[in-house]
């Protein structure tokens, strides 16, 4: 049998006032680290001028001074130009945010299970929390 060395990615995009992220935000992932939970593959830092002017900061750049001096990341470069490109559009004027790729363990190992039945993952979709949250709450009224 073939075991996966990563599992599915997922480009999430954080957004925050400030120039950085806060130390809430920091912790979090931090713990989703620590726990095994996820594996960080790459993580960059948008900053967005009131003007719309962009501005992408590696993580070896700025990872220690905001508060990421024991993470290392698992596949650097792994969010191209292309993608930053894309999202950074999602960033408000005027805010800043955060790139980050991350691998479920949880998926990975379950990608590793199907493949060793015969079977694959052919589409997978995230719904956001806020829309489940909401379609909840709405069919529940």
């Amino acid at each position: 049998m073939t075991d996966f060395e990563y599992g599915p990615a997922e480009f999430i995009v954080a957004q925050f006032a400030g120039d950085r992220p806060s130390p809430g935000v920091v912790q979090a992932i931090l713990d989703l680290v620590d726990t095994g939970t996820v594996r960080l593959l790459d993580l960059l830092f948008v900053s967005r001028a009131p003007s719309g002017e962009v501005q992408v900061s590696e993580f070896e750049d700025v990872g220690d001074e905001f508060g990421f001096a024991s993470i290392t990341l698992e596949a650097s470069g792994l969010a191209g130009a292309e993608d930053v490109d894309d999202i950074t559009e999602l960033i408000e004027p005027g805010t800043s945010g955060a790139i980050l790729v991350l691998e479920h363990i949880w998926a990975k190992d379950l990608a590793n299970r199907f493949f060793a039945a015969g079977g694959s993952v052919v589409h997978a979709e995230r719904i956001p929390a806020p829309v489940v949250n909401a379609v909840l709450a709405e069919a529940a009224d």
